[in-house]
């Protein structure tokens, strides 16, 4: 008698067409997928974008806005092509005592004695905190236009701009380096005076053909000039710089290059129009107009502008 075996069933697999035919299919779902969540994930990506370049403007205009706050009066100027704004920062201000007010010659701010380099400055000690030799005093300074109270005529004093505590004045002038500055406290005329006593290296006041001393008998204490500034980089675009530590000059131009610098904002759409501030005669009460315009890093790049005004203070 014969014996049957069974035979084992035989294993099914997946054919190359079923392989193929389930590749489209989900290369069919994807694309329907993609269709639909690519345009949230693009909006998402391009509002991220005008985030970070709105915060990035936002931060400059207030930079540069505290910049202005801290401005000597009429000491602000902007470039013919309005990519640049400078101005002089100052550090303190104080009272200056002068012979009105019935005190010995050795305590005032001489506008007579050329060789008289000496004054009390009256104003509370946290005032003058961050006063330091290499600063200059300013007295009542009206600006281009108006020499000798001009303080970006530094070089008119007959002093060396790269070292102005160096030399004596030998002209007039409304700006004078600082060379020491100390505390003092005493009584003048039965009035107890506290403030400072400060050197100065030459004394360009007393220069002057008719004294221009402030009608308030104030002084600014400056300590030097500060630039915003745009360049266009190779790419098309633009970055906006601040320079500082660099001498005064009497006409304006772009910052040595012996000048600090710090970035203030990058992809600028160009440097044109960036800083605005009116006519001559607008400035003693004007508006100083900053636009920014700054494009994103994408393909298809988000453009964010903002404007920011701010007023500046010409009461010298």
């Amino acid at each position: 008698m014969m014996r049957r075996f069974a035979l084992p069933a035989r294993s099914r697999g997946f054919t190359l067409v079923e392989v193929v035919l389930t590749i489209v299919i989900i290369g069919i779902v994807a694309g329907m997928v993609a269709v639909f969540i690519r345009a949230p994930i693009l909006s998402y990506r391009d509002a991220v974008d005008r985030a970070e370049l709105t915060d990035q403007a936002d931060l400059a205009l207030r930079r540069i806005a505290r910049d202005i706050r801290l401005a000597l009066p009429n000491s602000l100027r902007v470039s013919a092509n309005n990519s640049q704004l400078e101005l002089l920062q100052t550090r303190s201000g104080a009272r200056y005592l002068s012979t009105d007010d019935g005190v010995p010659d050795n305590v005032v701010l001489s506008f007579e004695d050329k060789a008289d380099l000496d004054f009390i400055a009256a104003g509370p000690p946290s005032s003058f905190s961050s006063v330091r030799a290499g600063d200059f005093v300013v007295v009542y300074n009206l600006g281009q236009g108006f020499e000798p109270a001009n303080a970006y005529a530094l070089a008119d004093t007959g002093v060396n701009i790269n070292t102005p505590c160096a030399g004596a004045a030998s002209a007039a002038g409304n700006i004078a380096c600082i060379t020491g500055i100390a505390s003092y406290s005493g009584t003048i005329n039965g009035v107890t005076v506290s403030g400072y006593r400060i050197t100065l290296a030459a004394n360009p006041f007393a220069w002057q053909d008719t004294p221009l001393q402030s009608p308030l008998q104030r002084f600014q204490v400056v300590s030097g000039p500060v630039s915003f500034y745009c360049v266009t980089n190779s790419n098309g675009r633009a970055d906006l710089w601040r320079a500082w530590n660099y001498p005064i000059t009497k006409e304006p131009g772009p910052p040595p290059a012996s000048a600090k610098r710090a970035l203030v904002a990058t992809n600028l759409k160009s440097c044109n129009d960036i800083f605005s501030y009116g006519s001559a005669a607008s400035q003693r009460t004007g508006l100083v107009r900053i636009a920014l315009e700054l494009r994103g890093r994408n393909d298809n790049p988000a453009t964010v502008r903002l404007v920011h005004q701010v007023h500046v203070d010409n009461t010298p």
